[in-house]
């Protein structure tokens, strides 16, 4: 179950994934981390042939829902150890900001991470992940490489990282 929000983040109910999913557009959270290195490299992941939405695509390192009853943070961390196998790091929040696709509406939470570290994707989860040049994701916006949802907030985002360095 995922909760069901105000664009505050203020929890209103719960809804299942299935009916967050089915174009009824309630509002629920997600938290996204980006992860840069000192070199100014941004990790990305290539989202699985097996998901459901954007499948096959480069997308944030970390991407994922908030359970009912779970802090950002939980599950944040939750994620970022499922999906990469990271555990230890130091998360920066950079905003919020809701997202619409043609099936959902997200809440979405970003956070980064700044160093070098040790990734380990899970294969079910992650089809591949590799540090990009900021030119070389440039050079691939509106070329469906990458997920609209990555675009447009990489494009939101990009100087909050740089400035991180």
């Amino acid at each position: 179950m995922f909760p069901v929000t105000e664009p505050t983040g203020l929890v209103t109910g719960m809804a299942s994934r299935k009916y967050c999913h089915s174009g009824a557009k309630v509002l629920h959270p997600v938290v996204h981390l980006h992860i840069i290195d000192r070199y100014g490299r941004l990790y990305l992941q290539k989202r699985s042939a097996d998901k459901d939405i954007q499948p096959g695509k480069w997308d944030t390192a970390v991407g994922g829902h908030v359970d009912y009853g779970e802090q950002l943070l939980e599950a944040l961390f939750r994620e970022t150890s499922e999906e990469l196998g990271l555990r230890e790091f130091n998360p920066i929040y950079l905003g919020s900001y809701v997202f619409e696709s043609e099936i959902e509406k997200e809440l979405v939470n970003v956070f980064a991470a700044v160093g070098t570290f040790r990734l380990s994707p899970d294969k079910d989860e992650v089809e591949d992940g590799r540090y990009w040049e900021m030119k070389d994701i440039e050079e691939n916006l509106g070329k469906s490489v990458l997920t609209p949802n990555f675009e447009q907030e990489f494009v939101r985002i990009k100087d909050n990282l740089l400035a991180l360095l």
